[in-house]
């Protein structure tokens, strides 16, 4: 670093100073079981699409509205969530959206009626709401805690609390609500409700008294510098100049088309198994368990290879190009028995969701030094976006077709996103502030 970059900026530690502290990971544990709390609560009605529509009297069209509502919410309001990211800080940040998280849990709790579905609904929109404030703060919570050999490591473990989220979603809601009565279904709903209710209250308590939002010093290099720019605290000027950048933008379209299916996917995912298997809401739940795990598995692993070899383009387009061979064998192997659909899941689980992390990391490094929240921010809305399209067009071709023909749409536009990927110009930037020590 330059002497006058130090005189210039007389609070800025010296390089000397930089260090990584323990509590760390348990600032990243932390995070992490907020994630789940809120992801957790996406799926919980669509998962049981058949008990929900028969307790309420509401069609399959509104169940899968409750999914979509985290998608439509975040469209909006991801801009005023990541300046406001950006402007008070992670503590701030999180603390919003566990109070958020946390009401939307307990206003379901009074949604156990047949004619409260709209209770539910508006419970399911507030905690849609927070998700603002959770999907933006991996790549933020890795660069301010954790130094640059473990970037990538600690943003995918960030993402993988949102995928335990999806995966409990998945898991939680057939093992306890059954199809049963009316006065069964009310009691399983009760438990169900109040269970989730009571997980995201501790965890708020944890969250205001533990969680910080910086350590006392820089963990690297980059995040010791100063902009230099002089609307680099302005987020309309971040915003420009990341739809400027060409690669990003394709990066954006990539990424939003793979977790848009992915989202497609999963609302849908009970309807699907039920069309092949009778009475199979549990493994319907199961399989969704397998997708996500195995994407744990996956963003754990990509977030390993990146720190090791640094390769961001040639994973993210091997991962895509592999997400993409996933759904065709996932298309046309759901007939071939319960066991086969749980193994080929697996396999587009560990690809699809495996690239979350994937895109975040490639995505800061496209943009550096612009901050990640933002960046992470708009490839999160660009997933929502294409969320609610593959959703609602997979759901028509679903019902006025079939499974093979939205299956195979979706694979096309897989296609289409490799392609995109393909056309990406790498440019390691933050690699390249890191090396310049």
């Amino acid at each position: 670093m330059q002497n006058n970059d130090v005189e210039k900026h007389g609070t800025l530690p010296e390089i000397e100073k930089l260090k990584v502290y323990e509590i760390r990971w348990f600032i990243l544990a932390l995070f992490v079981l907020y994630s789940t709390s809120n992801a957790m609560q996406w799926i919980e009605y669509s998962i049981i699409a058949n008990v929900i529509t028969k307790y309420y009297g509401v069609s399959t069209t509104w169940v899968d509205w409750t999914s979509m509502l985290y998608m439509i919410l975040y469209i909006p309001f991801i801009f005023p969530g990541s300046y406001l990211l950006d402007k008070l800080g992670l503590r701030i940040s999180v603390l919003i959206g566990m109070v958020g998280t946390c009401a939307g849990a307990w206003i379901k709790v009074g949604s156990v009626s047949p004619d409260r579905f709209w209770v539910g609904f508006l419970g399911q929109a507030v905690v849609a709401l927070s998700q603002v404030f959770v999907l933006s703060v991996p790549a933020r919570l890795a660069a301010v805690w954790f130094g640059p050999s473990q970037v990538s490591s600690a943003c995918s473990i960030g993402v993988f609390g949102n995928q335990l989220g999806v995966a409990l979603g998945f898991l939680i809601p057939p093992m306890i609500v059954g199809n049963g009565t009316e006065d069964e279904i009310t009691e399983d709903l009760y438990i169900l409700f109040i269970a989730v209710g009571v997980y995201t209250s501790v965890l708020l308590v944890l969250i205001i008294i533990f969680f910080k939002n910086e350590p006392p010093t820089p963990p690297s290099y980059a995040q010791s510098q100063p902009t230099d720019n002089a609307d680099a605290g302005n987020f309309l000027q971040s915003l420009k100049r990341l739809v400027l950048n060409p690669s990003y933008m394709l990066l954006l379209l990539s990424y939003g088309i793979n977790t848009g299916i992915f989202y497609a996917i999963s609302t849908l995912l009970n309807q699907i198994i039920l069309l092949y298997y009778k009475d199979a809401e549990e493994d319907a739940g199961r399989i969704g368990l397998v997708i996500v795990v195995a994407g744990m598995v996956g963003s754990v692993v990509c977030g390993i290879i990146l720190d090791k070899w640094h390769k961001f383009k040639e994973t993210t387009l091997s991962v895509y190009a592999l997400s993409l061979v996933g759904m065709v064998i996932f298309t046309f192997t759901l007939n071939e028995g319960i066991g086969v659909v749980y193994f080929t899941a697996a396999l587009l689980g560990f690809f699809m969701t495996g690239l979350l992390p994937v895109g975040f990391e490639f995505g800061a490094e496209l943009t550096y030094p612009e901050p990640e929240g933002t960046s992470a921010g708009l490839l999160n809305a660009s997933a929502q976006v294409f969320g609610i399209a593959f959703t609602n067009i997979y759901s028509v071709i679903f019902n006025n077709l079939n499974d093979i023909w939205a299956n195979s749409i979706m694979s096309i536009m897989l296609l289409v996103g490799t392609i995109m990927t393909g056309l990406i110009k790498s440019d390691l930037r933050r690699q390249a502030a890191q090396a310049n020590k």
